[in-house]
């Protein structure tokens, strides 16, 4: 009995997979031209952040096979619009808000996502890598300042 009730279930989620495949989000896989990318402090920072975070952060996405597949494909559009919001290394002729807070958030262990690298072997680093990259972000893209007056918060 338990055995025709693990078939009904697995034949349910694969029929559920399928029809997940009809939503059209997570399909407008767009890479609009570069218009202008920030003056880097040098050509390794520049391979550095290709590396890491132009897939999120630049128009040169590179989208992989599983980024055409519901409901993975669903997450990494999600992840690409939002990285481009916050900042885009292709369209450094807008303001891009989050930009000053880059290297912080490499150092934080904030960027890039956990996830990333376990799909991306070149975007791991190793610790002189990494230092390098915080090194060139700040460089580059300024840094994270304390607003004068306000305490830090714990």
């Amino acid at each position: 009995m338990w055995k025709a009730r693990a078939r009904r279930g697995l034949i349910a989620v694969a029929i559920l997979l399928v029809a997940i495949q009809a939503v059209p989000y997570g399909r407008r896989h767009t890479n609009l031209p570069v218009r202008m990318e920030p003056r880097w402090d040098s050509p390794q920072t520049r391979a550095l952040v290709v590396r890491a975070c132009y897939d999120c952060h630049s128009n040169q996405t590179i989208w992989p096979w599983y980024s055409h597949v519901a409901p993975v494909s669903w997450f990494i559009q999600g992840d690409v619009d939002q990285g481009r919001a916050a900042m885009n290394l292709s369209e450094w002729d807008r303001p891009q808000r989050e930009a000053h807070e880059s290297a912080k958030k490499v150092q934080e262990g904030e960027m890039p996502p956990w996830a990333y690298p376990l799909v991306h072997p070149e975007a791991r680093f190793s610790p002189a890598e990494r230092q390098a990259l915080i090194r060139g972000l700040t460089a580059t893209l300024g840094q994270e300042k304390e607003r004068e007056g306000e305490p830090e918060e714990d």
